[in-house]
C-alpha cells in the first residue's frame, strides 16, 4: 500500500508530489519547503558527532 501523506509533516499527498531521496530511499514529500527541511535534517544527522 503506497503511503498517502507527506513525510514531513504528515499533510495529504496531492498530484504535485516531490519525491526526495534520503539514505538510498526515496520519500514523497508534498511541497518544495518539505523537501528542503528533509534534506537539511539528512544532512545535519549524517554530520552529527559519532557518525563515521
Amino acid at each position: 500500500m503506497k503511503k498517502t501523506t507527506c513525510a514531513a509533516c504528515d499533510c495529504e499527498l496531492g498530484p504535485d508530489t516531490i519525491s526526495v531521496k534520503l539514505g538510498g530511499k526515496t520519500v514523497e514529500v508534498c511541497c518544495r519547503e518539505c523537501a528542503e527541511a528533509l534534506k537539511e535534517a539528512s544532512a545535519a544527522a549524517s554530520n552529527a558527532p559519532g557518525k563515521d
